[in-house]
């Protein structure tokens, strides 16, 4: 047996709000859309991973999704333009990747970052 797929489950009881954060600003395609439950996401292949923290790093809480980018930056301003809560960063952190904490439209703690 192998895992083919990992899928983030957001219960929300509104979930039209999810299409200007993660469709509009990152970019997202809107894969499935069942009217009770819209999956975004992309073609591109991509690994599996799933990870386990007892802190976000740097001392920072402990982020619900982690999504990489490829220009942190410009999702950096993006996400600044259209009102999202920035909570940390953008910071250069010292494992070598740049990132920032903003929280997406359910509340939960979304870590942008791109690889230096």
């Amino acid at each position: 047996m192998k895992v083919s797929r990992i899928v983030a489950n957001i219960a929300t009881p509104d979930i039209a709000l999810a299409k200007s954060f993660y469709h509009d600003i990152l970019g997202l395609e809107l894969l499935m859309d069942h009217g009770w439950i819209a999956t975004y996401g992309s073609q591109e292949e991509m690994g599996i991973q799933i990870s386990f923290a007892a802190q976000g790093g740097s001392n920072t809480p402990t982020p619900d999704l982690s999504i990489e980018v490829d220009d942190v930056d410009e999702a950096y301003a993006r996400m600044k333009e259209s009102g999202f809560l920035i909570e940390y960063g953008p910071a250069d952190e010292p494992w070598g990747v740049r990132r920032f904490y903003v929280r997406d439209p359910f509340g939960k703690l979304i870590n942008i970052l791109a690889h230096k």
